[in-house]
């Protein structure tokens, strides 16, 4: 048996990686920004005499893309009542409530990026729009998805297996992998033996994804203290990986620095609307 710690592996999320699509220059010149744009300000109804906007630097994939992202900006300036605001291009959040900006903290959005294993692919994006508040976790509990062992396996030269309970795969050296009580172990003569919950499964060159709801397959801290749940899949959470925070680093979710988060966690009702440009 060969494995890959998940704590090894998961290091990579807080990789920080800026994504331009148009030159060099106007990566670092987003990387270099920390000042809240005037789309931003006006959403808030506050105004900030030492930002000035005509001189933003921003990068889209085509025109399309820059369209969407004055459509979803031009929203975000015309919102009203209590709400979040987030800026992928600034990677930054505000917490608005009426004209009285009452959070201002930088954030780590997705680093743009598209993986692609076997026939599936995933665009690792923040999507634009308004998403809803429609829940609040304290401690969360991450379960990870497909992408994160098909990217394991692709940086570590593996194929993809699926385990499923009831049946039990065969190894090559006659033993069995099989899912009992909740935990997925090694069956040897009959023995069910666990395997490490913290720790990748890896046998005969294969990277098998445990099933959803086994302990293989929730993993403690990688999401923070807090998470506030914006519907499919898309986070707002805490993090591990602190260097992160400021750029463009997550596959799709918006992190936070501990002590932003957790206002967001107190203060931030369910039902509270967010705006993402």
């Amino acid at each position: 048996m060969s494995s890959l710690s998940n704590h090894r592996i998961q290091r990579a999320f807080g990789a920080a990686a800026i994504f331009a699509v148009t030159s060099v220059a106007s990566a670092q010149a987003m990387q270099q920004r920390t000042q809240p744009d005037l789309a931003a300000r006006q959403a808030a109804n506050t105004s900030d005499d030492t930002t000035d906007d005509s001189h933003a630097v921003y990068s889209f994939k085509s025109r399309a893309d820059s369209l969407a992202w004055a459509r979803s900006r031009a929203l975000a300036s015309k919102s009203t009542g209590y709400r979040i605001v987030v800026s992928l291009q600034d990677h930054h959040l505000w917490a608005v409530v009426g004209r009285d900006t009452v959070l201002s903290a930088p954030a780590a959005v997705a680093k743009g990026t598209t993986l692609k294993f076997g026939k599936s692919t995933w665009d690792f994006e923040t999507p634009r729009g308004v998403r809803t508040v429609l829940g609040k976790e304290a401690d969360p509990i991450w379960q990870p998805p497909e992408w994160l062992y098909a990217e394991t396996a692709q940086e570590n030269h593996l194929k993809l297996g699926h385990l499923t309970p009831g049946k039990p795969t065969k190894l090559s050296d006659g033993r069995k992998l099989a899912v009992m009580n909740g935990v997925v172990g090694v069956i040897d003569q009959g023995t069910f033996a666990e395997l490490p919950t913290d720790e990748h499964i890896v046998f005969d060159n294969t990277l098998f994804v445990p099933p959803l709801g086994t302990k293989n397959r929730k993993v403690e801290g990688e999401l923070g203290k807090y998470r506030l749940n914006l519907g499919d899949g898309y986070l707002l959470h805490g993090t591990p990986y602190k260097e992160s925070i400021g750029l463009a680093a997550t596959h799709g979710c918006v992190r936070l620095r501990d002590e932003d988060i957790e206002w967001l966690y107190e203060h931030i009702p369910v039902g509270t609307k967010v705006y993402i440009y």
